[in-house]
């Protein structure tokens, strides 16, 4: 939002003569020279807990600290969770990796859509695979519930950037304005379908067949080549979340597992990023197995994921109670596209504060 205010200044100047005549008075013209203050409205969903995780409710404006560049800011408004309406969306990873916990997942995704949604509320439905898919468009409980039983899982590749940023975009465009975003992803933050990334790996690949390089060589220009594109991927969704006001959250479902592997080492850097930066949380449960031979086992290790997960999901029910939309107006004259550093805390004691580091500054 942009608030522009215009003053208009008029200069008159007189230059006496040399002669002690009289000087005339000169004629004052309009010049139109208009010097114009602008400031943006800047959003910062803040989550505010107490030791327990608990929510912390009853606060206002001036129990919040912004500092936007170090600059403390004047806040303009607060709108606790209980008056501000959840816009949600939801991404279900439906490729082989996340296979083994999925039915666990979808049943307690709908339990956690009944007990956070509120007649106001909205959910966005999608499923990660290839590319994302648009299950369920911005609708209640009740019909989100619908779409989510409906899911199945695949043996897709993962299209994880794309997806994220894609979710991202929708929110930004379809969410009411002053509403509460959220992108809830159950994923292991793996991507193996990226177009970016496959491009610089066939780049890479060109430019080895052009270099004489032994195989370490070649192998190291391989991977640097996979993780450069990776990580310009990562910064091309991050930006989506910002600009979109949302707050990132993650499940993933590998678990403990997540260390076995690069790829998986990286895909949960990808989530926690993503969280850190706009104030979410990526949850990393230690579930059991369930695919194992015995089937008495899998079925008490199936019974402790589920507490785990519900566990998982009151945890996030707190943070959304207790999310505030916080408001101030900038004034500073940064640059289309810039990104903007900030601190948020709160004057209240022994509480946890979970809030975005900065934002893009928008046209």
């Amino acid at each position: 939002m942009i608030k522009s205010l215009g003053f208009v200044f008029v200069f008159v100047m007189a230059v006496a003569g040399i002669a002690q005549t009289p000087t005339p008075t000169p004629k004052v013209e309009d010049d139109n020279d208009v010097i114009k203050v602008e400031s943006r409205l800047v959003v910062v969903p803040v989550s505010v807990t107490d030791a327990n995780g608990r929510p912390v409710a009853g606060l206002v404006a001036k129990d919040f600290l912004i500092s936007e560049e170090n600059r403390p800011q004047e806040i303009a408004e607060v709108g606790s969770a209980d008056k501000v309406p959840l816009e949600i969306a939801l991404l279900f990873d439906i490729s082989a990796t996340t296979n083994p916990m999925f039915d666990y997942e979808i049943q307690t995704a709908i339990k956690f859509l009944e007990e956070v949604m509120r007649p106001e509320d909205r959910a966005t439905i999608f499923t990660i695979g290839e590319r994302l898919v648009l299950v369920q468009p911005r609708d209640t409980a009740e019909r989100s519930e619908i779409a989510i039983r409906n899911i199945r899982p695949t043996n897709q590749q993962t299209s994880f950037f794309d997806s994220v940023r894609e979710a991202a975009a929708y929110l930004e465009k379809n969410a009411p304005q002053g509403t509460r975003k959220v992108l809830l992803a159950i994923t292991d933050g793996d991507d193996t379908n990226n177009a970016g990334i496959v491009r610089a790996i066939i780049d890479a690949e060109n430019k080895l067949v052009q270099d004489k390089l032994s195989y370490d060589e070649r192998r190291n220009f391989r991977l640097k080549a996979r993780e450069a594109a990776k990580v310009k991927e990562q910064n091309k969704v991050l930006k989506a979340l910002q600009l979109a006001d949302s707050v990132f959250y993650s499940i993933n479902p590998g678990g403990g597992s997540y260390l076995l592997n690069q790829s998986s080492v990286f895909g949960q850097s990808n989530l926690q990023r993503f969280a850190d930066d706009t104030g979410g949380t990526a949850f990393l449960p230690k579930f059991q197995p369930v695919s194992l031979k015995d089937p008495i086992q899998n079925s008490y290790n199936g019974k402790k994921n589920q507490e785990i997960l519900n566990d998982i999901f009151r945890r996030l029910a707190n943070e959304l109670r207790a999310q505030y939309l916080v408001q101030y107006y900038s004034d500073a004259d940064f640059p289309e596209n810039r990104y903007v550093n900030l601190k948020v805390g709160v004057s209240s004691p022994n509480v946890r504060v979970r809030a975005r580091q900065g934002y893009f500054v928008k046209q």
